[in-house]
């Protein structure tokens, strides 16, 4: 069986981690968590606001038993405020606005809504929070992490939250001026490379934070 968390926007995949392992503790399967976005079909290319900042994109990874050794999802938090609905989605296409012909020919249901310094204000805030909190249940603190990824919405944001939680520049994943926004899949992608590049490796803390419509918020703590 599968099932869609695209509700939860760029915040979808370390939603989805948690829901893998959730479901790998309750059955001793492995689960697949894919992160995957075309999100450049959904853009107002009239609108240089948004048009020029998202791009495509997917990863994912195998949640599941490992044995000895192995890697760990050790703490998780996640929320969701919608109040703030307003400031980042799609105009329809859920239940408030169900999808219909006129709406479709409008460009309602694919158009993304993004009021920028709204946006800006409580993605960090949100972001900071369930970063401290997550290390907080570990009884852990920055200077124990390996690197932190957060979701790669715009560099502003990222740098932003370093500053607030105090995260030295060598622990820090940035890779959105690659590949500009890439949703759900930006995660996965910035630590894969992280991987690749012999930033991390085996046993090493890593800490997840993102955020997307909704207006949602999660992060994540792992050992590689």
């Amino acid at each position: 069986p599968s099932f869609d968390l695209a509700g939860s926007g760029c915040a979808g995949f370390v939603l989805g981690l948690d829901v893998a392992r959730s479901r790998a503790m309750s059955g001793g399967k492995k689960v697949l968590v894919v992160g995957v976005e075309l999100l450049t079909r959904l853009m107002d290319w009239s609108d240089r606001t948004t048009c020029v900042l998202f791009g495509d994109a997917a990863g994912a990874a195998v949640v599941g038993p490992t044995g000895e050794g192995g890697g760990e999802l050790l703490t998780f938090t996640a929320g969701t405020d919608g109040a703030q609905a307003e400031i980042l989605g799609l105009e329809a296409g859920g239940t408030r606005r169900p999808f219909t012909l006129e709406g479709a020919q409008r460009g309602e249901h694919k158009d993304i809504v993004m009021k920028g310094r709204e946006v800006f204000k409580e993605a960090v805030t949100r972001m900071a929070a369930a970063s401290r909190e997550v290390l907080a249940q570990a009884g852990l603190g920055v200077e124990n992490l390996a690197l932190v990824v957060p979701h790669q919405a715009n560099l502003r944001i990222i740098l932003t939250l370093q500053k607030q939680l105090g995260i030295p520049d060598d622990k820090l994943a940035v890779n959105v001026q690659d590949y500009g926004n890439t949703g759900s899949a930006s995660i996965p992608l910035a630590l894969w490379e992280a991987r690749k590049e012999g930033r991390v490796t085996r046993g090493d803390l890593v800490l997840l934070t993102a955020f997307g419509a909704g207006f949602h918020w999660a992060a994540m703590l792992l050992r590689l």
